[in-house]
């Protein structure tokens, strides 16, 4: 009686041999769905970062910027982590590099 079940179990003669593909096309969905990340959403934003390294870099005193608070500031110095901005008239703060959001054009009014 229970022979009879086992034998209902198991695969078809012809399908062993064919087990080695299929194993590589159950993961062919996922390396798929890996690469779509990588080209929609990890490259644009390293892309992203490079860009805001290297837009940091070049930080010199008198720029206008706009730090990621909002503040719209002009550089007064560089240091190699911080910045000193000028908000208004005797008014100086020191934030770090990281949070310079954006560098205005100079021709932009306050």
């Amino acid at each position: 009686m229970f022979n009879d079940i086992a034998w209902a179990m198991a695969p078809a003669q012809g399908q062993g041999a064919e087990g080695g593909g299929s194993t590589i096309m159950s993961f062919l969905p996922l390396i798929l769905i890996f690469v779509v990340f990588y080209f929609l959403l990890i490259r644009p934003q390293q892309k992203k970062a490079k860009e805001h390294q290297k837009m940091l870099e070049g930080l010199k005193r008198g720029d206008k910027v706009i730090t990621s608070g909002g503040i719209y500031a002009i550089i007064e110095a560089v240091g190699t982590t911080t910045v000193t901005l000028k908000i208004a008239e005797n008014v100086k703060a020191k934030f770090g590099k990281a949070y310079i959001a954006a560098v205005r054009p100079a021709s932009e009014e306050d």
